[in-house]
């Protein structure tokens, strides 16, 4: 069942940048922002990112992680990071599965042709593990302050 508001959270294991490895039931205790995103190194992907490192500090002075998820291969996610200094935590879901079980692999259109990618969306999971927020087709200007905001009211 995909991720909404109110439900535990779906699963989350998989390797990250730098060798590492994010798993959503060990960060259970403390708030996790988790951001699906389409593709390292395009614009509206780079901004997003860079919007989420201005605001880490913040971030983690209120506990919370921030966890960037594409299907783009670790290799990929340790280039795009230090080519844009990023400081958030890039997951790599290469098989598509985490984007299965979180229901942000839908069908696109772009020039009149359709296509499966991932849906830009956020979801803030609470201490527990349930899905406190859900963001859907982030539009990027200005997200990344607006998940700050709902993590400092959660």
């Amino acid at each position: 069942m995909p991720a909404a508001e109110g439900r535990t959270a779906p699963a989350l294991e998989l390797p990250t940048d730098s060798g590492g490895h994010v798993s959503l039931a060990a960060l259970r205790g403390q708030p996790v922002v988790v951001y699906f995103y389409p593709k390292d190194d395009t614009t509206g992907c780079t901004r997003e990112a860079q919007d989420f490192t201005a605001l880490a500090a913040d971030f983690v002075a209120l506990g919370a992680t921030v966890v960037g998820v594409s299907r783009d291969t670790v290799k990929k996610h340790d280039r795009f990071k230090a080519k844009y200094d990023l400081a958030v935590t890039l997951a790599s879901d290469e098989d598509g599965a985490a984007c299965e079980a979180w229901g942000v692999w839908v069908e696109k259109t772009l020039y009149g042709r359709k296509y499966m990618g991932i849906e830009r969306a956020t979801f803030l999971i609470d201490a527990e593990g349930r899905v406190a927020r859900v963001w859907r087709n982030v539009k990027v200007a200005d997200h990344a302050a607006a998940v700050l905001e709902a993590v400092k009211i959660l």
